[in-house]
């Protein structure tokens, strides 16, 4: 039975992977971290991991940006595996959960999607052909009118896979508004687009458009439960593994 504390487990993500470690045989929260006390859970509840006094085999992060950084130090503290699920972190933050890592297991992904990280599989295998044949490169995203980073972690995480199929001297640049240009579209470039309405939960699609042809790779997100299954998967992957920086290919590939 692996041991789970749950960081961020009163939001809505926390609460969608408590009900779905509650059927999970394999899984158990062991104890919740969270600064909202108004909901009552099985498990206890402290507002910081430093508070928490409970023992775990892996943490399970899905709080905010601005609790990252106290996350990662608890957890090299405590020498505690984490999944760090939360999105919109800043450059100084992603240097950090790499130093983090070099001391504790650390498994970071913009999405907890299986589907989404096969994706970026197929488009590091499809970018090439496309590009060398004058495709363009376009990212759209749409998520609900509640999120607040823009354009999504996944939506630059396709951008960056489809970037990695080539060296770095043939990459692409990323261009979130054009509005202020007049000018034809370079060919070197990404476009990537965000829309926030309703109660869209996620939708990602990279389109290669050529001359007398598009293809699109699409992926749609119709409940958050698979995102909480993913994580559920990376915190059976991730307990007991040695220091170092993991990601959903590795859960995927197993090693």
């Amino acid at each position: 039975m692996i041991r789970v504390i749950l960081h961020g487990c009163n939001g809505r993500m926390g609460q969608v992977i408590t009900n779905l470690a509650a059927q999970d045989p394999e899984i158990t929260i062991a104890a919740g971290v969270d600064v909202n006390d108004s909901v009552r859970n099985a498990y206890p509840v402290f507002g910081s991991l430093a508070e928490c006094d409970v023992e775990a085999d892996v943490v399970v992060d899905f709080a905010s940006a601005a609790a990252v950084d106290a996350l990662l130090d608890a957890c090299v503290l405590r020498g505690l595996p984490c999944v760090v699920c939360t999105t919109g972190l800043s450059q100084a933050q992603l240097a950090h959960v790499q130093e983090a890592a070099k001391q504790v297991a650390i498994l970071r992904s913009a999405n907890m999607s299986l589907g989404i990280n096969l994706l970026m599989k197929l488009l590091k295998e499809a970018a090439p052909i496309l590009a060398d044949a004058g495709f363009d490169i376009e990212v759209v995203e749409k998520h609900h009118n509640q999120k607040l980073d823009a354009p999504s972690g996944t939506a630059i995480a396709l951008a960056d896979a489809v970037n990695e199929a080539f060296p770095e001297e043939d990459r692409y640049e990323y261009v979130y508004d054009r509005s202020g240009r007049r000018e034809k579209r370079p060919k070197k470039e990404i476009g990537i687009s965000a829309v926030r309405a309703g109660s869209i939960v996620g939708c990602h699609d990279v389109i290669f458009a050529g001359a007398d042809e598009v293809i699109t790779f699409s992926h749609t997100a119709y409940s958050r439960a698979l995102f909480g299954k993913g994580a559920l998967q990376a915190a059976k992957f991730l307990a007991g593994r040695p220091a170092g920086l993991y990601s959903m290919a590795n859960v995927i590939d197993g090693e």
